[in-house]
């Protein structure tokens, strides 16, 4: 199917079906969870034989879609303004009536709004996920966010997330939600997968010292990551000195960047600390981490780093907030500490630094196992499969939508 948006009043060619048709919609397709999780389900519902489309402002990860099957289709999808939410959604009415959309899931919520209005006006079941606790501020905002809880199903992507709706939107229909818990690609984190030339390509790059324990950081260079809540508990470590990685693009955020500089030169741990930017090979990245931290001051929904880190064999310390209680298991699978203490989360570090060869291996295998257990990305795109032909009326089925 061609890309084609509001501006165009030229009809999309048809395609053959062989399933419902499944539209999502998202802001864009350039990075993040939201994008991720769209991909992922395009791709498990087209292998179901689900006409597959996804609508968005395009990005890099539109050619996922091509070499899946999927298609997809480029609006602005992004925009806030209401008057062009309002056009996007005789927009979509007219899509969904031409290509005979069989249900609409949206993961963002200014498309959400143009969604649901014009899945109103057709008929045409209608699907959310609840991806974050929303800043509520004001009344309107709230009731801006309230639209993630508006759909004939809603899926909640922890038990956090879950919790939250149920507290901050009572009007909402609760027997609407379905906690889903986000998936990640086992088949790339995998450590059986990851050569020790990946491993060593990425540590001469970095240009690791030998012999010291490396703490690793992955996320993006913003405050509420943790960045300089890690470097106040490095000044608490009792285990011995050890190289600190903080990866993760600064997307712009230079001024930041010298902070972090500057706080671990006053902290006295500046010969630790190694900002070492985006990496294109994470999974080699962890492989070569002995401790993973995510060190989130504000609670997350749903964590990839402790998922992620798990899964890869590494020992984890999450905060005991957001969704992170779900992901990590004290002491069989990482560690969980007071959101927002250095001094806590130094003790957790001292911890995980001094685990004895038997006792590292025993975690290592438990991460591994917790991770595939309850956080596959097939499991994830067969229950959000299960969910549409739930609300569909056909009866769910356990099928490869991997």
């Amino acid at each position: 199917m061609a890309d084609r948006g509001p501006e165009s009043d030229a009809p999309a060619a048809p395609a053959d079906r062989t399933g419902p048709t499944l539209l999502q919609i998202v802001p864009s397709l350039v990075t993040g969870g939201v994008e991720r999780g769209a991909v992922d389900v395009a791709a498990a519902a087209a292998a179901a034989g689900f006409r597959s489309i996804v609508v968005s402002e395009g990005g890099p990860m539109v050619r996922e879609l091509a070499r899946a099957g999927a298609e997809h289709i480029e609006a602005p999808m992004a925009a806030k303004n209401y008057f062009k939410m309002r056009r996007n959604a005789d927009w979509l009415a007219d899509l969904i009536a031409r290509e005979g959309v069989d249900m609409v899931h949206a993961r963002s919520r200014a498309p959400a709004w143009s969604a649901w209005w014009a899945t109103r006006r057709t008929e045409t079941p209608f699907v959310t996920t609840f991806h974050g606790a929303y800043n509520l501020g004001p009344p309107f905002k709230r009731r801006y966010n309230a639209i993630m809880t508006r759909g004939d199903r809603v899926i909640a992507i922890s038990e956090f997330i879950a919790d939250h709706m149920r507290v901050e939107y009572p009007e909402m229909n609760k027997a609407a939600i379905r906690v889903i818990a986000r998936g990640v690609d086992l088949e790339r984190y995998d450590p059986g997968k990851v050569s020790p030339e990946r491993v060593v390509r990425l540590s001469e790059r970095w240009r690791l010292p030998d012999g010291l324990p490396v703490v690793m950081l992955p996320g993006r260079l913003t405050r509420w990551k943790g960045q300089l809540l890690l470097l106040r508990a490095l000044k608490e470590l009792e285990s011995g000195p050890v190289r600190c990685l903080l990866v993760g693009s600064a997307q712009g955020r230079d001024a930041y960047v010298r902070e972090i500089e500057a706080t671990a030169a006053k902290l006295g741990v500046a010969d630790m600390v190694h900002v070492v930017g985006d990496c294109d090979d994470m999974p080699a990245a962890y492989k070569l981490a002995d401790v993973v931290v995510s060190a989130s001051t504000d609670p997350e929904a749903f964590g990839r780093v402790a998922v992620e880190g798990q899964a890869m064999g590494r020992p984890v310390i999450a905060p005991r907030h957001g969704g992170a209680p779900e992901q990590v298991t004290e002491g069989e699978t990482g560690w969980l500490f007071k959101p927002g203490d250095p001094f806590d989360l130094a003790v957790k570090l001292d911890q995980a630094l001094t685990l004895t060869p038997a006792a590292r291996d025993a975690l290592h295998r438990r991460g591994i196992e917790n991770a595939r257990r309850h956080f596959d990305k097939k499991r994830m795109c067969a229950e959000t499969l299960a969910v549409y032909r739930e609300l569909l009326g056909a009866p769910a089925r356990a099928s490869g939508a991997a």
